[in-house]
């Protein structure tokens, strides 16, 4: 049996990538000439909002009261689960050396970067779990300024709710400024800000390929598109359970990809069947992106077996990846290509975006094939750093120079030649490239 596709998508998720690149790179060259002015120009206009840019204590105090404290409890019981969880992934993290022969060292030293940027979206959605997810590992991972930068609504500001998260996770400071424009603040150091060394969180296409644009002079932790979502099942599994968490991950966006993998049919024609009617169920702006996200770019597909599953799911590389079947160990040792995996009915990704503890924010577009999501590890430098005695250098010294020759570098190999002749003046080496 070859895959057969119940329902195939019409389209795939890409911008007008062209259009969006000028336009960005126009705005991101105004800033960096024009400054704070010219920020404030383009937030004026895409904002629509002139408050101040950087909240002040009394602002996010004041932020902060509007917080429901039922709201509150959960923020924290996320942030408390987000850290936690990203202490675990520093603890992996350690400073080693080894004598890598007598007398000669080598080391790791793990660093965290001085000034983290983190964008948390506020137009479509509050995302108040960007902010946990963002200003939590910067802060776990030791960064010593973090920046919190989410749209402001005109007239009323960032929505309290982000404030108060990004303020209990640890940001330095909030600014009330969104799009490229907060992007182009943070990395150029605008305001008063520390240059950022690294960017972080999602955003739309726009925030996107700023950050596109820029990675390179700054860090980013992934160039990020639509967000996308597929669920394994096989005949075990519940169809209702299966369609709603579809129809969940389709409320992202119109363009956000939903896929079902299962070896049967029996399933499928059940979740096609009731995707239609949950996402009608839906409030009216989720119902318009998750009817034209599963209308097209939905897809259903049958496969033979469940290797022939697990072999499907890894050439999607899905940012997210549900299993719900059978053996839950098998596909855990199985599955190579996802940005974070939830195993098993009990679990879903919603609790991964929200509250669970691992991070939301990960690969998309299939680049979950080569790397995860952001964690503490994408703040921290891993340097090296090497010492020895003279003794202990002198093989080194003698390999240095004899390579170096070969490959025609001759300034490389007079480099250890010099310390052999000093260290060592009695002793004669042969230091050719041709022995």
């Amino acid at each position: 049996m070859t895959r057969e596709y119940l329902k195939k998508a019409d389209l795939t998720p890409k911008s007008d990538a062209s259009e969006t690149h000028k336009t960005v790179q126009g705005i991101l060259d105004d800033i960096e000439a024009g400054g704070d002015a010219k920020a404030l120009e383009y937030a004026a206009k895409f904002d629509r909002y002139e408050g101040n840019v950087l909240l002040t204590a009394e602002e996010i105090e004041a932020a902060c009261a509007q917080v429901p404290e039922k709201l509150k409890a959960d923020i924290r019981f996320a942030h408390d689960n987000v850290r936690r969880f990203a202490e675990l992934q520093k603890s992996t993290m350690q400073n080693v050396e080894t004598e890598i022969s007598p007398g000669f060292i080598t080391g790791q030293k793990v660093i965290p970067v001085d000034a983290a940027g983190c964008y948390v979206p506020g137009g479509r959605y509050s995302h108040i779990a960007s902010a946990i997810m963002t200003v939590t590992t910067a802060k776990v991972a030791g960064c010593k300024h973090i920046a919190a930068c989410s749209p402001p609504r005109p007239g009323v500001g960032v929505a309290p709710a982000i404030v108060y998260a990004a303020h209990i996770c640890g940001a330095d400071q909030i600014m009330a400024m969104g799009g490229v424009q907060g992007v182009a603040a943070m990395t150029f150091g605008l305001f008063g800000l520390p240059k950022a060394n690294i960017l972080v969180g999602p955003g739309n296409q726009f925030v996107a390929e700023a950050k596109r644009i820029l990675f390179g002079r700054v860090g980013i932790d992934m160039i990020a598109g639509p967000t996308d979502s597929l669920i394994l099942a096989d005949g075990t599994a519940d169809a209702h359970i299966v369609a709603t968490d579809l129809v969940s991950q389709a409320e992202h966006g119109y363009n956000s990809p939903v896929w079902l993998v299962t070896d049967d049919r029996a399933l499928a024609e059940d979740v096609m069947r009731l995707v239609p009617g949950y996402i009608d169920d839906l409030p009216e702006v989720n119902r318009e992106n998750a009817t034209a996200a599963w209308r097209d770019y939905a897809e259903v597909i049958l496969c033979a077996d469940r290797e022939d599953m697990a072999a499907c799911s890894d050439e999607y590389a899905p940012e997210h990846l549900t299993v719900q079947a059978a053996d839950l160990d098998w596909w855990l040792q199985r599955l190579t290509c996802y940005g974070s995996l939830f195993l098993g009915e009990e679990t879903t990704v919603s609790y991964g975006d929200k509250a669970a503890g691992t991070n939301h924010v990960l690969p998309t577009s299939r680049a979950a094939s080569y790397t995860g999501g952001l964690s503490v590890h994408k703040y921290m430098k891993i340097v090296t750093w090497q010492r020895a005695t003279r003794e202990g250098s002198k093989p080194v010294a003698e390999a240095t120079a004899r390579i170096a020759r070969l490959e025609g570098m001759e300034g490389h190999a007079r480099a250890a030649d010099v310390r052999l002749a000093k260290y060592f003046p009695d002793e004669t080496f042969d230091l050719t490239a041709n022995g």
